[in-house]
């Protein structure tokens, strides 16, 4: 680990150099290109420094006491220095290692967030707004910014499905847990027997990819308009400004009709194609079955869920790391923090035993 650290810290110190020189500054691709560097490195060297400086305030302390010989107050003095210093290093030495931890590459990016209603009808539907709901008020507590990419609603304030980019920083390291099947246990306001009813939507959550990391050929997409259709079918215009895209090669479909203008849809509808497929590159990557992108959201059904949300109670539960919260209201409000946190701790820990 030392070696590593050493390592970063040789190179932050000569990028340091390098950013003052004028012959770099004036190249400001470059210029940029080492000041990021420079900041991914600063955490971990700061914090290196710390450790080090510890270190020799250590060194000097045990020196203090080797040498207090009959003076009993400066020996006591020493022995404090030393059981502090002695946990300030192994604090820090903690916090280099979570900080060594390989990142996801993706982590900064932006987020395409996709939901749709599963098992349970309109219940279904009406939960898929809720959660929708959910993720744009947290992205809003985050000062991140939100856009809807496509929406097909149900007419009486649920969601069948909803497409809606994320922009902020980090974005994808906060909402990449959010995948999965989400089940929510509530009485239905059309349940007159007062009967508790158990249905489920699917989120997916995927990272914002530029045009050079995923190349698509023109010729392996169908590009179909249409006229947007609202509620009941009504037409919100007159123009054929929805657009469909069909990704022959991998039958993905992909639908936006959110714009009055059609090169406005089209343009997201590539962000969104552009995104599933590298989302199917990544689980290629790790071995998993990518065709239909199943293995993020599963199929709907109740049984496969990450999380529930239970009305009766006001609880919810992540089953993934078995935490429960009575936090229900809040949460649905966009307060989900508590449980990201969590779950982030789980995966820096589940990553440190394999450090």
């Amino acid at each position: 680990m030392f070696g590593k650290l050493d390592f970063i810290l040789e190179k932050y110190e000569e990028l340091s150099l390098k950013v003052s020189d004028p012959e770099v500054i004036s190249n400001q691709t470059v210029w940029q290109k080492h000041i990021k560097e420079m900041g991914e490195m600063e955490p971990i060297v700061n914090k290196y420094r710390e450790y080090k400086k510890a270190s020799e305030d250590l060194a000097g302390a045990k020196e203090l006491l080797a040498e207090s010989g009959s003076d009993e107050d400066l020996k006591e003095m020493a022995k404090m220095e030393i059981a502090e210093l002695e946990d300030k290093i192994e604090g820090c030495a903690q916090e280099l290692k979570v900080l060594l931890i390989p990142k996801d590459p993706n982590d900064e990016r932006n987020v395409i967030l996709e939901v749709r209603a599963g098992t349970g009808g309109d219940e279904a539907a009406l939960f898929g707004a809720d959660l929708l709901r959910m993720y744009t008020r947290y992205a809003e507590r985050r000062g991140w910014k939100t856009e809807i990419m496509d929406m097909n609603d149900t007419g009486i304030g649920g969601v069948k499905e909803a497409v809606v980019m994320i922009k902020g920083r980090g974005a994808y390291s906060r909402l990449k847990f959010e995948s999965g099947v989400h089940r929510v246990q509530r009485v239905p306001e059309t349940e007159s027997s007062g009967r508790i009813h158990t249905s489920a939507a699917t989120v997916a959550v995927l990272p914002e990819v530029d045009d050079v990391e995923v190349e698509i050929n023109p010729n392996d997409v169908r590009v179909d308009v249409y006229r947007s259709s609202g509620n009941g079918g009504q037409c919100v215009n007159t123009t054929d400004s929805a657009v469909r895209l069909t990704h022959i090669p991998t039958g993905l479909v992909v639908t936006c009709q959110d714009e009055k203008s059609q090169i406005k849809n089209k343009d997201k509808a590539f962000k969104v194609l552009r995104s599933r497929l590298y989302d199917m590159k990544l689980k290629e990557q790790h071995d998993k079955q990518a065709a239909d992108r199943q293995s993020q959201v599963g199929s709907g059904d109740r049984s496969e869920r990450i999380r529930t949300y239970n009305f009766p109670q006001g609880r919810v539960s992540d089953h993934r790391i078995g935490m429960t919260i009575y936090k229900l209201d809040s949460f649905l409000d966009g307060e989900i923090d508590e449980i990201v946190d969590a779950l982030i701790t789980a995966e820096q820990a589940e990553k440190m035993k394999n450090f």
